[in-house]
């Protein structure tokens, strides 16, 4: 027999930490709550983009950092230090930008371009997937 409550508390932790899937198992039982991470396909085609439109978001996309493993973002070296940047913070390539914490290893992520932080998407402390978008360096 499912443990509905267990079920729906394993989604809701999903919900709360951004997670793509959670696994519960105490002795022969298993449970698997996963959420679906890609597009949701529209049933109608969009407008094609304007080529204004289009370079807009190729540069977008050449500025995302995007996280190269799944871990625990932190975005101080600790945490009674300031961050390593912020919102305007100007960069050069190889800086370090953040630490992601995988398998209890300290990752430090560095900037894959020179240039200003114009936004930081994920918070201290929060969890990350491997491609998400971690902030954007034009």
């Amino acid at each position: 027999m499912i443990d509905s409550d267990l079920v729906r508390t394993l989604a809701d932790l999903l919900e709360e930490t951004g997670l793509a899937e959670i696994e519960y198992a105490k002795g022969d039982l298993r449970i698997r709550v996963a959420r679906p991470l890609g597009p949701v396909v529209a049933a109608a085609a969009p407008a094609p983009a304007s080529v204004a439109e289009e370079t807009a978001f190729q540069e977008d996309q050449a500025g995302a950092l995007t996280s190269p493993m799944v871990g625990t973002a932190y975005l101080a070296p600790d945490p009674a230090s300031p961050p390593f940047v912020a919102v305007g913070s100007v960069v050069k390539e190889d800086d370090t930008v953040m630490i992601i914490e995988a398998m209890k290893v300290m990752n430090m992520i560095t900037a894959h371009r020179s240039g200003t932080v114009q936004d930081i998407l994920v918070a201290s402390g929060q969890p990350v997937e491997f491609g998400q978008t971690l902030m954007v360096i034009a």
